[in-house]
């Protein structure tokens, strides 16, 4: 299999599953020391497997410490539960600083990338504002899930769960953007 097309995305799940299975058969604090063991640990394998860490998986794993390290101390795993919640706030308020700026990251890594732009770059700058409102709203739900809802459902959400939900978002995407292109071509 080539090196690139290997679902290296699949060992941001560990800490999470390492979580949710120590928290049903062990102590709150054996299943938060082997979250952050794991977060800390992926980074590594991310680094070993790709040769280098991606500047998202930095930011995991910094929350999944700290959030762990405050959960620990407080006694109280939703602290480590929220660690999706951050995340997706960070992200978003990234798009909405570049908004302000009146840049768009997407067209700022294709120029970088020296590729053709297949699309305008308002549409971008379109995609990006949806992007981020999805980034909150699925960053409300998973603090949502994680004060509420058991350590299982929280595992789903963040595992297959986002996948799923950032699918149904990009083929709404894709669509309206389809549409939005059509009505102004004419």
């Amino acid at each position: 299999m080539n090196q690139d097309s290997r679902p290296y995305f699949l060992l941001s799940f560990l800490p999470a599953i390492a979580y949710w299975l120590l928290e049903s058969y062990s102590t709150l604090e054996i299943a938060l020391v082997g979250g952050i063991i794991l977060g800390v640990i992926e980074m590594g394998l991310e680094k070993k497997f790709t040769g280098h860490v991606h500047t998202i998986s930095k930011l995991n794993v910094a929350l999944i410490v700290v959030l762990g390290g405050v959960s620990l101390i407080a006694k109280e795993g939703i602290f480590f539960k929220l660690q999706p919640t951050f995340t997706g706030l960070a992200l978003a308020s990234f798009l909405i600083f570049k908004k302000f700026k009146n840049q768009s990251l997407m067209v700022e890594m294709l120029t970088d990338m020296k590729q053709k732009l297949p699309m305008p770059a308002e549409l971008y700058k379109m995609m990006e504002w949806h992007l981020c409102l999805f980034l909150i709203g699925f960053a409300v739900f998973m603090g949502y899930t994680a004060i509420l809802q058991t350590t299982a459902v929280w595992l789903f959400w963040k595992t297959a769960g986002f996948y799923i939900a950032f699918g149904g978002f990009m083929l709404v995407e894709i669509l309206y953007i389809r549409w939005f292109a059509r009505r102004f071509k004419k």
